[in-house]
């Protein structure tokens, strides 16, 4: 049932911090360890994928995929300012390689939501030298990989502190049942805030609030946040100026009921409209839906009584997907590739079941001449869900949390059949 060209980027994504395990220089190792934290449980050796990643890239390619998203841990490569990590320069070497050697196209993600320590302790994404800094880190990745690699996503989900800022500022019960923020936080912690843990937090990063990316952002971390990405797009550009460089966003399928018109202009606009003149040069932009969000006149809606509720209480909509893609491509004109999309369940069937609609919506949209590239499920496994812990279930392969054994669910072959 092949819905999709043979050149058409069909994989599945994960991000660096939530599979490898002991990902001890970042900022997410030391708030999982503090005494007070806010995790549910530590990543602790988390999927082992660090060392399993052969195994796990040949599960992709034995289904018929053709392509990995991954991210490469920045708190690895320079786990010192301006010092970088052979031995770990060489790993990540060996996990592009592996996805050639299995005829995967490595999709490269500079950052997904992990920084080092040293970053944040000299002011995180609220420093003005961090833009700098990313842009150092993007161009040894460009220079050190830049020959084997099409495709760079320099940050992931480069809207997220802003959505995080708007919840918090508005802790509704019903904005967090309606699935506001597309990752694993927990915002009513996050809100009532923690002395005991702000002197944790003084006395490893220096600040009792240290703006890692996924803290409530201001409008200058906003401002930041692009710099950072231009900055590394032009380094990117002057050392593998073949590199088609983007980033992604996450962007919930904005619908307005009667009366919510003028606030979910102002939804999409937070979430995507002010970032236009950023990404105006750049190549492709990562599209990350997994749900919908609805708007009244006083802004975000609870989840429809009686809707599917996925384990994140997000609501079942597959159909969003296509809706988001038909949006941004009215204003953004590169390429565009789903880089995320998918659901946290225990029941199989309905992953595929998901799967399914979100891949029609998507091969409606190619058949209608929108530039889509790519799809990626999100996640290749059952990983750390942030705060949430081990207990969401993305993954189209399970893992056994005592053996690390990989479990191949009925949705990973299915996924491999739409092309």
């Amino acid at each position: 049932m092949a819905r999709f060209e043979k050149d058409f980027l069909l994989g599945a994504a994960t991000a660096a911090h939530q599979v490898e395990g002991n990902n001890t220089n970042s900022d997410n190792w030391v708030q999982e360890q503090m005494a007070h934290s806010s995790f549910t449980e530590p990543s602790g050796n988390a999927c082992d994928h660090y060392n399993r990643f052969a195994e796990d890239i040949a599960l992709m390619a034995k289904a018929g995929l053709n392509a990995y998203r991954f991210s490469i841990e920045w708190a690895r490569i320079e786990p010192e300012e301006g010092v970088f990590d052979e031995k770990e320069t060489a790993h990540y070497r060996d996990v592009i390689r592996c996805c050639k050697d299995n005829g995967l196209e490595p999709i490269v993600t500079l950052h997904h939501f992990t920084s080092p320590v040293w970053l944040i302790r000299k002011g995180g994404w609220e420093a003005d030298t961090t833009p700098t800094d990313f842009a150092r880190y993007a161009r040894y990745i460009a220079e050190q990989y830049g020959s084997e690699l099409q495709y760079i996503c320099t940050l992931n989900e480069a809207n997220m502190g802003i959505q995080i800022a708007v919840v918090a500022q508005q802790i509704f019960q019903a904005m967090v049942a309606a699935g506001k923020v597309q990752v694993g936080v927990n915002l009513e912690d996050l809100m009532k805030g923690n002395p005991l843990l702000a002197q944790e937090n003084m006395a490893v990063f220096g600040t009792d609030r240290p703006a890692v990316f996924v803290s409530p952002r201001t409008p200058h971390g906003d401002e930041i946040v692009m710099q950072a990405h231009a900055a590394a797009r032009k380094a990117i550009r002057e050392a593998a100026p073949h590199i088609k460089v983007g980033w992604t966003l996450s962007l919930h399928d904005v619908q307005a009921v009667p009366g919510g018109e003028a606030k979910a202009v102002e939804e999409w606009d937070q979430e995507f409209s002010h970032y236009l003149p950023v990404m105006a040069d750049d190549d492709f932009l990562g599209v990350q839906n997994y749900s919908r969000t609805l708007i009244g006149p006083n802004g975000s809606l609870p989840v429809p009584d009686g809707a599917e509720i996925t384990q994140m209480e997000y609501e079942y909509y597959p159909e969003g997907l296509a809706h988001v893609l038909r949006r941004v491509a009215k204003d953004f004109h590169g390429d565009l590739i789903v880089t995320e999309n998918g659901i946290a369940t225990a029941d199989d069937s309905r992953r595929a079941a998901f799967i399914d609609t979100a891949t029609q919506g998507v091969a409606d949209c190619i058949a209608d001449g929108l530039p889509v590239k790519g799809y990626f499920y999100w996640s290749l496994l059952d990983n750390f869900e942030w705060q949430k812990g081990y207990a969401m279930t993305f993954g189209l392969v399970g893992v056994n949390r005592e053996t690390q054994q990989r479990q191949p669910k009925a949705s990973l072959s299915f996924l491999g059949t739409l092309r």
